[in-house]
């Protein structure tokens, strides 16, 4: 059951972004959209590495085991990524990066 107190927090902010923060301050910049990410990302790697760092915790990845970091970063990039293409359906985010 380690596995849920990853993937919970996970998916809430996941989804807290996805509906709530990326359209109000990133819109359809994708530049924006990457930066918001990172800190999403780095948040849920701090929440998980508060609870589990230092412990030989194993979480189950259906075809391995691994650690708490692996688990944090392989499950949050699953489940962004549908999330991530029905956001750039919906707000016609383009992926021209302008210089």
């Amino acid at each position: 059951m380690n596995e849920l107190s990853i993937l919970a927090p996970v998916l809430v902010i996941i989804a807290g972004s996805y509906l709530s923060i990326f359209p109000k301050i990133a819109g359809n910049n994708i530049e924006k959209i990457a930066l918001y990410d990172v800190g999403c990302y780095t948040f849920a790697l701090i929440l998980s590495g508060y609870k589990y760092w230092g412990t030989a915790v194993d979480f189950n990845l259906i075809l391995f085991d691994t650690n708490w970091f692996w688990f944090t970063v392989i499950t949050y990039a699953v489940f962004e990524t549908p999330f991530l293409v029905w956001y750039c359906k919906r707000h016609n985010v383009s992926f021209d990066i302008k210089e």
